[in-house]
């Protein structure tokens, strides 16, 4: 029994320094990009409309990729949870999954084929409106939509399925509809998972780097205008650009975060 005992200690042990240093590992560049930048240089930066669109643009339109999530991801989550795919469920499960495996300057590239003015769509626009997609802040948030798309799947998926079905039979007994069930039972259980999904895809949304700069270079969001004061300027004022950004995202989520978990 001592052994047993002297043996957890030390098992515990590792595992805290383990993640300690996982902590560490994240918390301290982030910390160090935060601090690093001189005050005058912040507010530089944010005399400059060009970085105030850019992030306003990150945060508008990521957040419409995230509501569109929810409309489009939440239906197919629940057709997933309820395995109504039968035999192809595992290949639907992968093609969700999918964006998470592609390197997204790929994703740029494949999407251009389809939205491009040349693409299969974009073509179309371009044809019969005279609308080029790409450049736009359409191209934008098909980007961000098509790389953070999983992350609400993927929770939903999650939430729906630790709902105990005999709630819902119960539901169906009672003379519910499936639609009635659905809103009233599905949705407010996992309301949580649905809500973590949601703040996933917005995060991953606004961080959206290597898809945008492909399909829209302009109008700029902050990840692009980051880069671009990198090579444009230097590494000072792309710093400070970084930072501010930081700490807006990081103001939201942290507040985002609190309510979710209270709710």
């Amino acid at each position: 029994m001592q052994y047993k005992k002297g043996s957890d200690v030390l098992t515990y042990t590792v595992f805290y320094l383990l993640g300690i240093f996982v902590i560490l590992f994240i918390i301290f560049p982030i910390l160090r990009l935060i601090t690093l930048p001189s005050f005058n240089l912040i507010l530089e930066a944010l005399k400059d409309r060009s970085v105030i669109i850019s992030i306003w643009n990150s945060i508008s339109l990521s957040f419409i990729t995230a509501m569109f999530s929810l409309l489009f991801g939440v239906p197919l989550a629940f057709l997933m949870a309820k395995k109504k795919f039968s035999r192809f469920e595992s290949l639907v499960e992968t093609i969700v999954d999918l964006p998470l495996a592609i390197p997204h300057t790929v994703v740029g590239i494949a999407l251009l084929f389809v939205i491009g003015r040349e693409g299969v769509i974009g073509s179309l626009f371009y044809r019969e409106f005279g609308f080029k997609i790409t450049g736009t802040s359409i191209a934008i948030i098909t980007a961000m939509l098509f790389v953070s798309l999983p992350y609400l799947i993927d929770n939903a998926r999650e939430g729906f399925k630790n709902i105990d079905p005999d709630l819902e039979k119960v539901s169906t007994v009672l003379g519910a509809s499936l639609f009635s069930t659905f809103a009233r039972v599905n949705l407010p259980l996992s309301k949580q998972s649905i809500a973590s999904g949601f703040l996933l895809t917005w995060a991953r949304a606004i961080s959206e780097f290597g898809a945008v700069v492909i399909l829209a270079y302009y109008p700029m969001t902050a990840p692009v205008k980051i880069y671009d004061a990198f090579t444009q300027y230097n590494l000072a004022v792309s710093t400070a650009i970084a930072a501010v950004l930081l700490v807006i995202c990081l103001s939201i989520f942290l507040v985002l975060r609190v309510v979710i978990h209270k709710k």
